[in-house]
């Protein structure tokens, strides 16, 4: 992960008040599946650690898209020399967990969508906010929630947040999955990812798994 320092304009926001449930969702499925959404909010240790913990998730793998495959490799992904992000792959089952109530733990816990193209110290476009939509259903619920959330002025500046379409999911290097519970006294993970973990946990009590 890179360590560079910021302005104050680029000063993580935090949500002022509860953020709304989303008022445009899928229905819960009548029986157990699996559907798969692609998150990228900063650094992939962080994201996958949050949303590791919620009931109804069956795995989170971290990865990398936008780009190509002959170059999705850490090195160069974070040293910003192609144009993927770092992202989660969240495994989950619809008939137990919504994709808007994901979303919703992606838009005030998980990242901070306010930030272009960085998430606090680490910059560039690798880190960038993105929801990566795999059918038009999925670009739908993340548009209509966005405008919801900007409507709610929860956060002090506009959602930059983007949507791009789903090409290739590349997994990460085998070392960088599960990371946060691997490496629980990694600095950067001590920093940068428990806080959220435990946001998660107090803000979301009702959607952990046991």
């Amino acid at each position: 992960m890179a360590f560079m320092s910021g302005s104050s304009c680029d000063r993580p926001a935090t949500p002022q008040g509860p953020a709304p449930d989303p008022a445009v969702d899928a229905a819960i499925a009548p029986t157990q599946g699996r559907v798969d959404v692609v998150l990228a909010g900063g650094c992939f240790w962080c994201t996958e650690a949050v949303f590791e913990q919620l009931a109804g998730v069956y795995e989170v793998e971290s990865g990398y898209a936008g780009g190509t495959k002959e170059t999705a490799d850490y090195q160069r992904v974070s040293a910003g020399a192609t144009d993927h992000a770092e992202v989660i792959r969240v495994a989950y089952d619809p008939s137990k967990i919504t994709l808007g109530q994901l979303l919703k733990v992606f838009f005030t816990v998980a990242h901070d969508p306010t930030q272009l193209n960085r998430q606090g110290n680490d910059v560039g476009r690798q880190y960038r906010s993105t929801v990566f939509y795999a059918d038009d259903e999925q670009k739908r619920i993340v548009q209509a929630y966005i405008r919801q959330l900007d409507e709610s002025k929860i956060y002090d500046r506009p959602i930059v947040t983007t949507l791009e379409p789903l090409d290739a999911f590349y997994p990460a290097e085998t070392y960088h999955q599960d990371f946060v519970q691997r490496n629980p006294g990694q600095p950067y993970v001590r920093a940068q990812a428990l806080p959220k973990v435990e946001k998660v946990r107090a803000k979301f009590p009702d959607q952990l798994k046991d």
